[in-house]
Parts: structure tokens; sequence; C-alpha cells
């Protein structure tokens, strides 16, 4: 079992701060009672508010678990680290803790069972705090600093003896338990450092990047550009020197300068000089830092995000039937659109409350995404489709219900600014504008009279995809469940001149007696035919392939992947040659391209449907 958060007593920070709100976050994110000290008004209401705003988004941070062995309990002599799942709980009933705010020092740890100093990277503003905190806290509160770049006996001259004996053992691992389980990565410097151990890795890297920017041999671009490439699990430098703050990032090399004889000149120097002095202190100041100051627009003639200076996002829909759905009869409102970062392996929720999302694509001209909610009943007309900006802003209806039953894969084609879907139980494939208007059906599949829902099924619509430049629509019907009968058509981009969408004569059946084909997308510079299908193992639950640029006879299809979770979302990323999958057990995959190799990215607790990528 996972260490149960200790909210009979609160967590203490001092300092609301950049780093203090953060901390701060962390624990009321998984359900602690935590106090922040700061003697600013104006630090404590920013830090309330960062909190407010950003606990679902730490909520999401995976956590890491000690399996114990023995009984229900637990046995804390025996721990067994393994990595569980993230757990994503629902926004609007996650089991925050209770954040309270203090200018006084005493009131604010006079009952804390851990206290965590936050205050500015200064030796004597440490000193004085930890001496005033010896004072305040509890006899049985652990005490810690968040400094990055001390050695915390400097920090004691005015602590007393008793509180400056070694460190019991005992309590650096449960601090690993519960620190992990608040989705942090605790790891434990097995003597006295000075800096933490990242910290004292990043810091060469940031020595290094300052002389090369000082002495005019690159630029932040592309110093970033370079560090993508060859560090691809790792945070971009600059922008993290940004987001850190640049008098953060001056006030830890003071340190090692001090204490290692190094020269100042071209990095912390050159860093104050250069930026600090004139007010470009980072991503929190309005004249930015290293990179200009962002600027936030959700217009339609916003400019793309530099794919050389910013990392890639991948968005996901949750559907909202997993294990987060605590309460059955909401799954209607349950569904979210997730955002995760590959560089940093974030997961931040965009919107909550959807009513089913199933499908997800993305403008980058127009910086906006589009979705498919699928409604609340298969029987009913009552699906929509939706727009927002990248952010969840400017949400806009542009299908609304009565005018689609069950709208599935979502096809975004730039060109010719026009977006593509298939309904489900209208047994239809429909196309429109960005803004929802020229709403048109290009294929019906006529149920004739009488026909069984079995049978019914066969002609259900699912997955779709567009070949711009040759004219042509794919789209997969994924018949009964598991029952291997689904299809994969083709036809024209428009209706034959005095055919209408129920009877047109140019369609043609690619495949037949599919396990159950769902998404598809297609590369139109190798004419391959990329498709999921949720149905039965060993051919079902798989990433399929298939060449469909020669004669019938050529077209093989190719198991690329197996042993998915069925399957439903897939995106191509042609530039690293690899391949997307989100699956219904709550798991992102990457797959190569060139020998099938699956990866797995996410593993969380809910249902996985749509993706695109940024």
């Amino acid at each position: 079992m996972g260490v149960k958060p200790r909210t009979d007593r609160p967590v203490a920070v001092i300092g609301g701060g950049v780093l203090g709100r953060r901390i701060g976050c962390v624990f009321i994110a998984t359900g602690y009672y935590v106090h922040i000290r700061d003697p600013s008004p104006e630090a404590l209401r920013d830090a309330a508010e960062y909190i407010d705003h950003h606990k679902a988004e730490f909520s999401l941070m995976p956590r890491i678990h000690k399996a114990r062995e023995g009984d229900s309990d637990g046995n804390p002599n025996e721990p067994k680290t393994h990595v569980s799942q993230v757990d994503i709980e629902a926004y609007t009933s996650a089991p925050y803790g209770i954040c309270k705010t203090f200018t006084e020092l005493e009131p604010a740890v006079s009952n804390a069972w851990l206290v965590i100093e936050a205050v500015p990277e200064v030796l004597q503003s440490k000193i004085d705090t930890l001496a005033e905190l010896d004072k305040c806290a509890p006899a049985d509160c652990y005490i810690g600093s968040s400094s990055s770049s001390m050695k915390s006996n400097l920090m004691l001259t005015k602590v007393s003896p008793e509180r400056q004996r070694e460190t019991d053992p005992e309590i650096l691992p449960y601090l690993e338990t519960v620190l992990g389980e608040c989705g942090m990565l605790p790891v434990t410097a097995h003597r006295e450092s000075t800096g933490f151990i990242f910290n004292r890795i990043w810091s060469a890297v940031k020595r290094e990047i300052m002389q090369i920017l000082s002495e005019g041999v690159s630029d932040p671009g592309e110093i970033d550009l370079l560090w993508e490439h060859m560090f691809k699990n790792g945070p971009l430098p600059c922008q993290l020197m940004d987001q850190v703050g640049l008098n953060t990032v001056a006030f830890n090399e003071d340190s090692y300068i001090q204490e290692r004889g190094l020269p100042s000149g071209p990095t912390v120097d050159w860093l104050r000089k250069e930026y600090i002095d004139q007010g470009r202190l980072g991503k929190k100041s309005k004249k930015g830092g290293l990179y200009p100051p962002l600027a936030k627009s959700s217009s339609a003639e916003a400019t793309p995000a530099n794919p050389h200076s910013a990392a890639k996002d991948i968005y996901l829909l949750d559907v909202g039937l997993g294990g987060n759905a605590k309460d059955v009869s909401q799954v209607h409102a349950n569904g979210k659109i997730l955002r995760f970062n590959l560089a940093t392996q974030r997961i931040t929720p965009v919107l909550v409350g959807q009513n089913l999302p199933d499908s997800i694509d993305v403008s980058l001209s127009t910086q906006r995404i589009f979705w498919t909610n699928m409604g609340r009943s298969m029987a009913a007309c009552d699906g929509s489709v939706w727009s927002a900006d990248l952010d969840g802003g400017d949400v806009t209806c542009i299908v609304p219900v009565r005018q689609v039953h069950t709208p599935k894969q979502i096809a975004v084609i730039e060109p010719r600014k026009l977006i593509y879907f298939c309904d489900r139980e209208g047994t239809s494939v429909h196309r429109c504008d960005y803004d929802g208007s020229n709403h048109v059906i290009l294929v019906q599949r006529r149920a004739e009279p009488g026909l069984s829902l079995l049978e019914r099924t066969t002609l259900w619509c699912v997955g779709v995809t567009v070949d711009v430049e040759r004219g042509l629509l794919y789209w997969t019907q994924k018949g009964p469940a598991k029952a291997g009968r689904g299809q994969i058509f083709c036809a024209g981009l428009d209706i034959p001149a005095g055919e209408t969408a129920e009877n047109r004569t140019d369609i043609q059946r690619l495949w037949d007696k599919l396990p159950e084909p769902i998404d598809i997308e297609l590369d139109t510079e190798t004419q391959t035919l990329y498709w999921t299908d949720r149905g039965e193992h060993p051919f079902g639950c798989t990433l399929n392939r298939a060449y469909i640029g020669g004669e019938e006879m050529d077209m093989e299809k190719v198991i690329l992947a197996r042993h998915f979770h069925e399957p439903i979302g897939l995106k191509l990323d042609k530039a690293n040659n690899i391949v997307y999958v989100a699956d219904l057990g709550g798991s992102l995959y990457s797959v190569s391209l060139e020998d099938g190799l699956r990866t797995e990215l996410v593993r969380n607790d809910v249902c996985f449907t749509g993706l695109t990528l940024i």
C-alpha cells in the first residue's frame, strides 16, 4: 500500500516565491494540508493563486509508490519500489489538500510535521530562517532546505546542537516514499553535498551555455535545438533557466564560484549585465529572459510554435470511462482533453467536462484543435463537433446536436481548410468548413428495411483520412465487436455528378474480413495506409499498414505492432519515423516505422481514444 497523506498535521513551506509555491502545490495536489509563510502579503496572494490554478496539473504527475511485502498495512522494513500508473482524478472532484497562508512564522509551523525552507538563495537569510525555525517548530518536526547550492551545515550556525544531530537514517526512506507519491523523483545524496545531485550536473551545463552565449558563438534557439536532438528526454536548457528565473540561476552560481574559485566574468557577471540588470528575469518577467516574452494569443492569425525551440506536445483524449470515473452516472461529463509534453513528460488538462470525446486533430495555421464528442446515447442524434484554441480557450461548437449521431475520427485538411469526420450510428462520412458551415454528407451507407442491429454495425463508419493530391477519401467500417467483419473503403473526395451520398458508384472496398478496424491515417508520400484494429487477438489489437499505390494484388496488409489494449487513435510522426498509438487500456505508445518496436510512454487509469501532435 502507498503512504497515506498525513493530513492531521500540516506541511509548512517557508517562502512563497517561485520555488515555495511549487513545493506547496505538489503537496496540495496529493491531499496534504499546507501552510505557506512569507512576510509579503502580495507573495502569499500570488502563491495561493498559483496553487489554485495549477493543482490539477500537479495532480497528473506520475506517482512512484512503494509496494510492500507483508500484510495489508504494509511492512515498512521491506520496501520494494515500482513505478505505478499516473493517477488522473476527475478535475472537479480531485482530493486536494487545503492551503493556508501566514505572514508570521510561529503560527505557520507550530503544528507542522514537515517544514521546508524556500527563502532566497542567500546564506545569511537561510541561517536566520533556520534559527527561527529552531525556536518555533515542534521537536518532532522534520526540517528541510530547498537550497540547491549550499551545504546544510553552513546554514546551522545559529541552530541548537539538539537540532544539528545527524539525520535519522529511517527518515530518508520515509520521505522518499512521501515525495514519490507526490509525483516527485526522490534521489538521496549519500553524503553532504554542495548542491543537489541533479543541480551539480545541471550547473556545469548552465555555466558552459552562458559562456557560449557571452562569446557570441551561438544563440539560445540553436543550443536548445542541439539539446532537443541529443537529449530528447530532458528539459530544454535555456527554456528551463527562463522558467526557474535568471536571478535564481545567478544566485545559485555565486555559491559555486565562491567555493571553487571559478571566474564569474563570462557567466554570472555577464548574465546580470545583459539580462538581470535590465529586468529580463525569465518567464516570470514581462521583458522575458533568454527568450523574448511569450505573446499569448488565441486569434486565428497566431504564429505556430517554432519546432526548433519548443518541445513537441501530444494532445490526448480521455473518454471518461476509465478507473478515474468515480461515479459512472457522471461519465458523460468526465471526458478530458489532455496535453502531454514529450520533453518534460508532464500531462496537463486542457479541457474537462467533455461528453465522451473520441477524436482530435489540429490546424496549425489557425492554432486551433478540433474534436468530436460522441454524446449521451448511441440511439439519439446528440453527438457534436467542437473547436478551441490550443490552450482550451474560445470553445466553439461547430456541428451541434441533431446534426450528427455519433461522430468518431476527425481529420483536419489544412490545404482546403476543411474537416472530415465519420458518424458511426449515422453510417456516414461528413465534411464541413472550420466553422461548421457547408456541412455535407459525402458517403451514406444505406440500411435495408428490417436489417438487424448486428448487420447494421457492418455499416458503421469510424475512421477517416484524406489524400488531397489524388482526390481520394478513405474510411473504415468496424463491423460487430470482435466479429472479423471489418472493412476499409475508398472513394473520390467529391460525389460524382448526378449521384448522391447514398447511391454514389465510385466506392471501392479495399479489404474486408478485418477484425475491427478503427482509426486510419495515410502517408501520402509513400502511399501507405495505417490503421488501428481493436478486434480479437492475434490479428486484432494491432497497428497495421499497407501500401495502396499499386495494383490490387500488391495491397498486402502487414501487422506493424500488436498486443495493444484495444487501440483507437494513431498519428504519424514522419520526422522521427514513428507512429503514436493510444488505447482504451490507458496507454500511449510510440511505434518505430522501421521495425515496429513499441515503447510505452504513458500508462494511466483512464481510457484514451484520439490523439494529435503539435
